[in-house]
């Protein structure tokens, strides 16, 4: 943009973001956060002393979600004054109206994290004041993968590029989806059914980011969800585009649906996306 330095994206006449720093923060915080979850997740059940529930049995808190959303608020807020920040765990904390905000799940898949099955996820992601997302980051503590992207450059996994599989058919393929928090989404069903007749395997593992970053690293064709929610959607949507997967919107709003696939497969995942979606 006019007037701003390589690596940055500024908005009005005093207000920009060094992406490069941002990334590295990000990178840092992923990594703190992997730490903290593996050191809480050394019991069987994971955490199981620090469950709590929230809003129901199975929308549950446990203190290390707590603990690490805390510890990403205190250094982003001393890093980047004036940001905002949107939590899983602490909902929004506003900045100026022309600056740029984070969204943050401490741990995408609380509920696997706390009954011991390691399928979670770190997600942290800076966007635009308009939404649009800047930079992402998908840490999976488990397996040691670290996903990252900034806007134009790529996605990459523990630093190597990674693209969308070139797959021209869902058939024989992995699709992911996930619950709406321990419902079926309307139009759900459907679209099981609609997979099954082409032979497509289904899987739902039970992290939102996770399973939409394992589009950008080609290991499922497609990936869909009935409800976007930023916090742990917008990072994984941008490694995704940034290696070559399409999403059907390129940006959805709060609780609109989302479909990920491999551009090849695109054709194809849109026709069933439309005889399924949520309406």
């Amino acid at each position: 943009m006019t007037g701003a330095r390589a690596g940055t994206h500024r908005w009005g006449e005093e207000t920009f973001v060094d992406l490069d720093r941002a990334l590295a923060v990000a990178t840092e915080l992923a990594a703190q956060a992997v730490e903290t979850i593996r050191d809480a997740g050394t019991g069987v059940p994971y955490g199981a002393a620090s469950v709590r529930q929230k809003d129901g049995p199975a929308d549950i808190v446990t203190d290390t979600d707590e603990a690490v959303e805390k510890h990403v608020r205190k250094v982003l807020a001393e890093a980047f004054p004036g940001h905002g920040i949107v939590g899983e765990e602490y909902g929004t904390t506003e900045g100026r109206p022309d600056a740029p905000h984070w969204v943050v799940d401490p741990v995408d898949g609380t509920t696997n994290f706390a009954h011991g099955l390691g399928w979670c996820s770190f997600s942290l992601g800076l966007a635009a004041p308009d939404g649009t997302p800047l930079l992402g980051v998908v840490a999976d503590p488990w397996r040691g993968e670290t996903f990252t992207a900034v806007r134009g450059r790529g996605a990459r996994l523990n630093g190597t590029p990674v693209r969308a599989a070139g797959h021209t058919t869902l058939t024989g393929h992995v699709f992911l989806t996930e619950w709406a928090a321990h419902a079926h989404w309307p139009g759900m069903d459907a679209l099981l059914a609609e997979l099954a007749a082409r032979h497509c395997t289904v899987r739902v593992m039970g992290s939102t980011a996770l399973s939409l970053v394992q589009v950008a690293a080609g290991r499922a064709t497609a990936a869909a969800i009935g409800e976007f929610h930023p916090v742990d959607g917008l990072p994984a949507l941008l490694i995704a585009q940034e290696a070559g997967a399409l999403a059907l919107p390129g940006l959805p709003a709060y609780d609109e649906p989302l479909l990920l696939s491999a551009p090849g497969a695109a054709e194809e995942a849109a026709h069933v996306w439309s005889r399924c979606r949520p309406r």
